[in-house]
């Protein structure tokens, strides 16, 4: 690592998160001359891009690569990679020892919202799956790594959701006991083309049809109305007319979806209890809801539905951090806008750590909204190849721009470190490199931990 001349010391920003949002934010700081650190808990600072979005999103993984490496490749950015926050080094140390003007956690969110049943977690790895572990299982599956947590593709899943990536989940799954039947038949399908082509005509290019399978097919369990889903967003302050037009689109996204991949749906279902037999969950037992004003309401109206185990896909949060206060499931930021919190006066926040959302679209939705084209060709509901959805990456820079610039005024209030501090800082930065096996040079490290193909 090149440090600049100490005479000339810049403030020290630590970015904790390589990825979407932290690579935005360093690279806007570092273009005004500030000297930034980016802390990356993996090998490749890809996160959510690389781990959560579905590997059939070939496109858009690769564009987003390529931006997030720019970024972090750029003069005054220090990337440190394999160094979790609260994990290699603690949080206070870092904000309150090391002596970094400002610290922004860019870390995203990365753990499953519990399922809301008491005891619920004592089943899992015994039927009961998050959806998390499960996506990055399968967008790793082709790979020479030896996985930290192993899945199995089931049919007839239950699957406890309703947004994007239930829906992701349910494709993952339709897809995978599709190509499973394929195989006892000597076929081999390539799940890329499955994805885009649809199982329909896959299928139809060997003579069958979706029956001929055996499949029951997994499905989706919401708690809501269809149109209720968090698919297309109805704009803010948007009349009944345009509010009407996208709940109509939501639904028709969804048939969509079912028509080209075959996942079923149950709407207005809200987890009630697990059934569990021989110490292990074979299915639940669901309470109908009602939709009044908007709100979920209970009724007494309750049925069971049986299945080969329950995926639950009802949301990301951020993991907790010791040192840094919670309140309920989300950080216990003061000022929303740019994720403060008073016990720490140079702390600030950016992405999905502050909004409590886990996908690409949320990432980007903070900041801008998803056209209906971009969203269907997302879905694979398109004839694209999935090529629209590349205008979801163009959304972030409105949101890390409102941080970067609070962060760059408050800096402009404060005196940059000392010459000691500042090489103390870049001495530490370089000793946790070197631990790491991290020689500076972004490119080379990449290729050495490049995912090499199982054979």
């Amino acid at each position: 690592m090149s440090a600049p001349s100490l005479s000339t010391n810049p403030h020290v920003v630590a970015v904790i998160g390589g990825a979407t949002a932290g690579a935005e934010v360093a690279a806007r700081l570092a273009g005004k001359g500030v000297r930034v650190v980016v802390f990356e808990m993996n090998p490749r600072p890809f996160g959510k891009i690389e781990d959560g979005l579905p590997r059939w999103h070939e496109g858009l993984r690769n564009k987003e690569y390529a931006t997030i490496t720019g970024k972090l490749s750029l003069p005054g950015v220090d990337f440190v990679p394999n160094t979790k926050l609260g994990r290699d080094i603690p949080f206070e140390e870092l904000a309150r020892d090391w002596g970094f003007s400002a610290v922004v956690l860019a870390n995203g969110a990365w753990r499953d919202r519990g399922l809301p049943i008491e005891g619920a977690d004592a089943y899992v790895g015994k039927g009961l799956i998050y959806q998390n572990p499960f996506i990055i299982y399968f967008n790793h599956l082709e790979e020479d790594i030896e996985p930290a947590e192993t899945f199995e593709f089931l049919d007839d899943a239950i699957v406890v959701g309703g947004g994007l990536a239930s829906i992701d989940v349910a494709k993952v799954l339709m897809m995978e006991t599709t190509r499973a039947k394929l195989r006892e038949r000597g076929i081999e399908a390539n799940v890329l083309e499955l994805e885009v082509k649809g199982i329909p005509k896959i299928l139809a290019q060997h003579g069958l049809v979706f029956e001929d399978l055996g499949l029951k097919g997994c499905t989706i369990f919401y708690r809501r109305r269809v149109e209720d889903m968090p698919l297309a967003e109805i704009p803010e302050g948007a009349d009944e007319k345009r509010a009407a037009k996208v709940r109509a689109s939501r639904a028709k996204l969804l048939d969509k979806a079912q028509g080209k991949f075959f996942f079923k749906m149950e709407p207005l279902s809200a987890p009630d209890e697990l059934i569990v037999e021989d110490d292990r969950v074979v299915g639940m037992r669901f309470r109908r809801t009602e939709i009044e004003g908007g709100r979920v309401k209970m009724t007494d109206e309750t049925y069971e539905r049986r299945g080969s185990c329950v995926i639950s896909s009802i949301g990301s949060i951020p993991e907790a951090i010791p040192g840094i206060e919670m309140k309920g499931e989300l950080f216990a930021f003061t000022d929303w806008d740019i994720g403060r919190i008073d016990a720490y006066p140079n702390l600030f926040s950016v992405g999905n750590v502050v909004t409590g959302k886990g996908n690409i679209v949320a990432s980007r939705k903070h900041a801008a909204a998803v056209y209906d084209a971009a969203l269907e060709s997302y879905l694979g509901l398109s004839e694209d190849g999935h090529q629209a959805e590349a205008i979801l990456s163009d959304g972030m820079s409105e949101a890390v721009s409102v941080t970067a610039n609070a962060i760059l005024a408050a800096l402009g209030e404060a005196d940059t470190p000392s010459k000691d501090v500042f090489a103390s800082i870049l001495d530490k930065v370089q000793a946790r490199q070197k631990e790491v096996g991290y020689g500076g040079d972004l490119a080379a490290w990449l290729e050495q931990v490049k995912p090499k193909e199982r054979a």
